[in-house]
């Protein structure tokens, strides 16, 4: 008889803008069956003299005087992967609650139930309830159905990491002569301890680390900005595998796409502290160095693949661009009705032709 699968524990952060809100928003929680709840003031141990973070700088000075609420939650009898739909509706059943008392959803974190349990931080515990779960429903949440996709596009090669990495470094020395004064994403290319380094076990790995080179876990700053035309740069070499630009696309894309991407992670936050949406200096100068390379990467690769000129009608739609012949571009893309890839491409119609309806 198989065992049964570990309960699963996820740990909800709830900002709310007085303690009288929070105290709400635990005792709640507390009915809808989760385990442990606590309410702190934003950054608790600020104050407390034993803490490491005893008399550090506010971390988040917009939210000075706000309280935080922690609560776990228990759910058993599924793995993990069973419980993808169901834990996606509880993410949005936690952001309800939080804006049903003027706050947001800060966030969660998961982990088999027991270990959390066993490091759910107990300071300002308002509510405990051994053994408590919360119900999972019976049939689970079921993801729903996706169109099919697009018949595949040819494949194109990525490239052998060693030949990738001699053609990286040849740009890189073309753009910037010598590791003196170029931007952080080509310093380390250039470096002497780079060519002396271990060799890359893939070209996927070189690019990943490329792309954390020009914006660390996907942030923005004055470096990325500096990096656009090095990537660039990339994408327009002959040397550098089509497979390998279609991938710097899609860096190019993610970072384009940052700032919007933001404001509907913030949404509730934005909400919640009643203040104009400011988008930081960084990602909006990201976003318009991109859009300078635009046009310049739509006419030189006319004759690559259909899914690197689909990548980068996306990137130009992205990046706000109306001409360039982007709308006859997307009307040229091989998207079967009823697809994914048909879904993307009415998606960047609609914002090309700027028709907010569709």
């Amino acid at each position: 008889m198989a065992a049964a699968p570990p309960a699963w524990g996820v740990q909800y952060t709830l900002r709310l803008p007085t303690e009288q809100a929070a105290r709400a928003v635990a005792a709640e929680l507390a009915g809808m069956g989760h385990r442990l709840t606590a309410v702190r003031l934003q950054d608790h141990f600020r104050f407390v003299k034993s803490s490491f973070w005893y008399g550090t700088p506010q971390t988040d000075p917009e939210l000075e005087g706000w309280w935080n609420v922690f609560s776990m939650a228990v759910h058993s009898g599924h793995e993990r992967m069973a419980l993808e739909a169901f834990l996606r509706d509880e993410r949005i059943r936690m952001a309800r609650v939080a804006r049903a008392h003027g706050g947001f959803h800060h966030g969660s974190s998961e982990a088999h139930a027991e270990t959390m349990e066993r490091v759910f931080t107990r300071e300002g515990l308002v509510h405990e309830q051994d053994g408590a779960e919360v119900p999972v429903p019976v049939p689970l949440s079921a993801e729903p159905a996706r169109p099919p996709a697009a018949p595949p596009w040819p494949r194109i090669e990525v490239g052998e990491p060693a030949m990738l990495v001699r053609s990286v470094e040849a740009v890189a020395e073309r753009m910037y002569g010598s590791a003196d004064d170029p931007p952080a994403a080509a310093a380390w290319l250039l470096s002497e301890d780079f060519a002396f380094g271990e060799s890359y076990g893939s070209a996927y790995e070189f690019l990943g680390d490329l792309a954390d080179a020009v914006a660390h876990q996907g942030t923005c700053t004055d470096d990325t900005v500096e990096a656009v035309p090095f990537l660039a740069g990339l994408v327009l070499d002959d040397s550098v595998p089509a497979g390998s630009r279609l991938i710097l696309l899609g860096d190019l894309m993610r970072l384009a796409a940052t700032g919007p991407s933001m404001i509907v992670a913030l949404a509730d936050r934005t909400a919640a502290l009643d203040a104009p949406w400011q988008e930081p200096a960084a990602v909006e100068l990201t976003r318009q160095a991109i859009s300078r390379e635009v046009p310049e990467l739509l006419l030189l690769r006319n004759r690559d693949s259909e899914a690197i000129r689909f990548a980068l009608a996306g990137l130009a739609t992205v990046c706000g661009l109306r001409g360039l012949h982007v709308r006859e571009r997307l009307d040229a893309v091989s998207a079967p009705v009823h697809t994914v890839r048909a879904d993307i491409v009415a998606l960047m119609t609609a914002l090309v032709d700027d028709d907010p309806t569709a």
